[in-house]
């Protein structure tokens, strides 16, 4: 009851039920194109963890609407991609399918025809997960599920492209933004106006995508796949040095009374210090990277 009445009074809230949007959120990525012009020139986007669907009502109205020919309409592609199936939005193609599997990666690229010449402009994600209550865990899930969209986003933007998407800010936050630096020129966090002030989510902004070198872009699921495993599956070295790094932001560090967990932690940070060894090691790997690595681990020497 007081949730309902709080949310009657936000203004965002009763102005998304005038202008026909299905969540207020979609005024969160109307902000963050406001402040960075994300949908600037963009005619292929890919909407993650869509529903209920107010984040691609938003790429509908901003790249379709305007379009004045066939011709114009049918070079903009929206994919809209969750588990759940949505009511249909002007110009918007749904695809439900898992981010976490590669399967679903080749979906997308299919839509966009195919090939490696034409993949998304921008990526965006409003995904979050089923707010538990317990702050550690709700933004440990969150950004878990941050690096499932990062990874798939890696598989299907093209070299300069833009990804936006929410994070939980936290302990971890700096972790995070020194992954999305490797494959991002840019990167910002950015609350917009509309997010509650109360609220501890935020959104990270990426931008001038490009793959390090020798890379081989793959899906990521860390509470499902073995991360070495998978890395070594590509024939890359620099995924073997790579993918240990970008998905090292779990629970592992913790530890309890139990001999079991300790054991676990321990094993955890040596994985840790085993792949960031191997990066500092390695004449090859660019400048700017160790440099960012290095000030994560040294941030995280300190906490613990």
């Amino acid at each position: 009851m007081g949730k309902t009445s709080k949310d009657k009074r936000d203004i965002y809230y009763r102005q998304a039920k005038e202008e026909g949007w299905r969540a207020r959120s979609a005024f969160k990525l109307l902000h963050v194109d406001e402040a960075y012009g994300i949908l600037d020139g963009v005619q292929r986007a890919v909407d993650l963890c869509a529903a209920p669907g107010s984040w691609s009502q938003v790429l509908s109205r901003k790249l379709y609407d305007p379009c004045q020919t066939d011709d114009e309409k049918a070079a903009v592609k929206i994919i809209a991609v969750d588990l759940q199936a949505m009511a249909p939005i002007r110009g918007v193609i749904q695809l439900q399918g898992d981010i976490t599997k590669q399967s679903t990666a080749e979906a997308i690229i299919g839509h966009f025809g195919g090939n490696n010449e034409e993949k998304a402009q921008l990526v965006v994600c409003d995904g979050a997960p089923d707010v538990t209550g317990v702050h550690e865990m709700d933004e440990y899930m969150q950004h878990q599920l941050l690096v499932a969209a990062l990874s798939i986003a890696t598989c299907v933007l093209e070299t300069g492209g833009t990804f936006v998407a929410k994070i939980f800010k936290g302990n971890a936050t700096w972790l995070l933004s020194s992954q999305m630096q490797i494959f991002f020129k840019k990167f910002d966090i950015y609350k917009p106006p509309s997010s509650r002030p109360s609220s501890i989510e935020a959104f990270v902004v990426c931008s001038e995508f490009c793959l390090p070198a020798g890379y081989i872009p793959q899906v990521i699921n860390t509470a499902r796949d073995d991360i070495r495993v998978l890395a070594q599956k590509t024939g890359s070295d620099v995924n073997r040095r790579l993918v240990p790094f970008i998905a090292c932001g779990d629970l592992g560090g913790l530890s309890d009374s139990s001999g079991d967990r300790a054991e676990a932690s321990e094993d955890s940070n040596a994985d840790v210090q085993y792949a960031y060894d191997a990066v500092m090691s390695d004449a090859f790997y660019p400048v700017e990277f160790k440099e960012i690595i290095k000030e994560v681990y040294d941030e995280q020497l300190q906490l613990s």
